[in-house]
């Protein structure tokens, strides 16, 4: 099928609104063109179909999911919303009934920009009533990820702008005495947990980056070890998630696809939190991982149906339009 482009021409999104109104129940032919909205165009077609009919068009998709349970609803309203409210929802989901979904708060802890993340505690409150730092700290029972996200959250709240040569070489230097460099056969959780507490993001990529290049190797390297219990574990996949984020996606979706994950929200919610950002590097890296488009991945694996069809439009959406601003710059 395919995909509309649409324009703020002089009619605004007032036709778009009217298709979308009169087609509740059978959306199945907007979904492709849907998948096509910029992040500026969801927001406008919102507030539009807002002033046109009174009502909130991504809450109308939350209604429908919880109606009839559909994926594709399920997907278009966390499409809809604005970024920091879709964490938001992600965050409470990762809670769940059961097991924690850490790897889905470790992507938004590790993945957004400290002042990101604090529009996410804002919109979490404002949903749930709850602060989402300490629904992390409360969690039951500890657990390594656990002690992890709560230095990441801290180190979001002592955020600093600046990076440092000389701090990520000290830091780096410290991470190898905790762990490949100690008689003690285990890391040191306590100086890990330190420097992830009171360093920013890009200063921790700044460290990891110093580590290969005095020691020669990768920092996840020397969490390979036999030895070595949860912690590192966890440790390894906060890191190359933070070091190596397209690599990182790339497998989660590969996982996601072919149904080897127990984290069955991760393939719409790594195609919906990245389209605007890294997901056509993903998928150059997936391409070269297992010799296929992820498109085509999709199609292939996943049932047919408008969920398919929308998760295959934002692929080729993102190609097309990375594509276009290659040519254009």
């Amino acid at each position: 099928m395919g995909t509309k482009i649409l324009t703020s021409s002089g009619h605004g999104f007032e036709n778009e609104c009217r298709e979308i109104h009169d087609s509740w129940g059978r959306l199945n032919h907007l979904v492709p063109s849907m998948a096509g909205w910029s992040k500026l165009e969801k927001q406008q077609i919102r507030k539009t179909y807002w002033a046109m009919y009174g009502e909130d068009m991504a809450a109308l998709l939350q209604k429908m999911q919880s109606q009839n349970g559909s994926k594709v609803c399920a997907a278009l309203y966390r499409w809809m919303v604005d970024a920091h409210e879709r964490d938001a929802i992600v965050a409470r989901e990762a809670f769940g009934q059961g097991d924690v979904n850490y790897r889905a708060l470790v992507e938004i802890f590790v993945g957004r920009k400290s002042s990101h993340v604090s529009l996410i505690k804002q919109a979490y409150y404002a949903r749930f009533r709850r602060h989402l730092d300490q629904e992390i700290i409360n969690l039951e029972p500890p657990h390594p990820y656990q002690k992890i996200l709560v230095a990441l959250a801290t180190s979001h709240k002592a955020h600093q702008e600046d990076v440092s040569q000389h701090i990520a070489k000290c830091d780096a230097r410290r991470l190898y005495e905790a762990g490949e460099g100690s008689s003690r056969g285990a890391i040191e959780e306590a100086v890990v947990l330190e420097i992830l507490s009171k360093r920013s993001i890009p200063q921790m990529k700044l460290t990891l980056s110093s580590y290969k290049h005095i020691y020669g190797h990768e920092f996840t390297k020397s969490l390979k070890n036999a030895k070595y219990m949860e912690f590192e574990d966890a440790l390894k996949v906060v890191m190359k998630c933070m070091c190596t984020p397209p690599t990182y996606y790339a497998k989660v979706l590969y996982a996601g696809i072919n149904g080897t994950t127990s984290d069955n929200g991760a393939l719409a919610r790594v195609m919906i939190s990245r389209a605007e950002v890294d997901l056509y590097e993903i998928q150059r890296v997936f391409k070269r991982r297992y010799g296929m488009e992820l498109k085509d991945a999709i199609c292939e694996s996943i049932p047919s149906g408008d969920y398919r069809d929308f998760l295959a439009a934002i692929a080729s959406t993102t190609t097309v339009i990375t594509s276009h601003n290659s040519v254009s710059h």
